[in-house]
């Protein structure tokens, strides 16, 4: 499937802002600016397995398309959520715990890059990934 293979994030838009909004603090934002994230992503029809691994955590999630589950930001922060596809998008609409507040994420490739799309309180941001 087009979003298999392996991703290491290339540059970030308004991410520090995005971080800002969903309550982070300064010392995590800088850090977070540069964790030299990497997601490794395998579909198999509508499951999903990540593999995230950055200068803070490694983490493994396993998703099945249109299935609630839950899910630990890298601050900390709990989420409750679901992804689907909508077209050639992976678009996960998730909700924190700690305040019932929506946080929306899409993947897509764009030409030979990944973008991924946070949007938080209004505030949105992009990652762009290079396949590793």
């Amino acid at each position: 499937m087009a979003f298999d293979g392996t991703w290491k994030v290339e540059k970030n838009e308004n991410y520090e802002k995005f971080m800002e909004a969903m309550g982070i603090g300064m010392m995590k934002r800088k850090l977070g600016a540069h964790d030299n994230l990497k997601i490794t992503i395998q579909q198999n029809g509508d499951k999903f397995t990540v593999k995230e691994s950055s200068n803070f955590r490694n983490i493994d999630i396993e998703f099945t398309l249109g299935v609630p589950f839950d899910y630990s930001l890298a601050d900390g922060t709990e989420t409750s959520g679901v992804w689907n596809l909508e077209g050639d998008k992976l678009v996960g609409a998730f909700t924190r715990k700690d305040n019932g507040k929506a946080l929306k994420t899409t993947r897509e490739i764009v030409g030979d890059e990944l973008i991924q799309t946070y949007v938080y309180e209004g505030v949105e941001s992009k990652r762009f990934f290079k396949r590793a």
